[in-house]
């Protein structure tokens, strides 16, 4: 994952952050409101990088993010050589706490198998 203080202009410096997290983030996790210019709609975001995993949680009020707003999503939270993942896990593993929340998943150990290129 990215240096997330390079986009600290996004980051949440709310009450309800520090009640929810203990802190407003540092380098690996956070909260933060990002405009997506295409649209102008704000993605609501919350990085993690902790069990050996990056995580960013990716949520709208009213709908599910689309795959043009995630892949904008995980450009600006992960570098330009990592592969990051959506993951549908199996429905006995599968909780949902908010419909319209959407994540990105990097491992930090091995190599996610990637497809041969002309498939993707």
């Amino acid at each position: 994952m990215k240096d997330l203080t390079t986009i600290d202009n996004y980051r949440m410096k709310t009450r309800e952050v520090i009640e929810q997290f203990g802190s407003y983030g540092d380098s690996g996790c956070g909260a933060f409101l990002v405009p997506y210019p295409r649209t102008g709609v704000t993605l609501k975001c919350v990085a993690s990088s902790g069990m050996g995993w990056d995580h960013v949680s990716v949520s709208l009020m009213n709908r599910c993010p689309n795959w043009f707003e995630m892949d904008f999503i995980k450009r600006m939270f992960f570098k330009p050589d990592e592969v990051a993942m959506q993951l549908h896990v199996g429905e006995k593993d599968h909780i949902n706490i908010h419909p319209y929340v959407l994540h990105i998943w990097r491992p930090h150990l091995g190599m996610i198998p990637l497809p041969p290129k002309e498939f993707v």
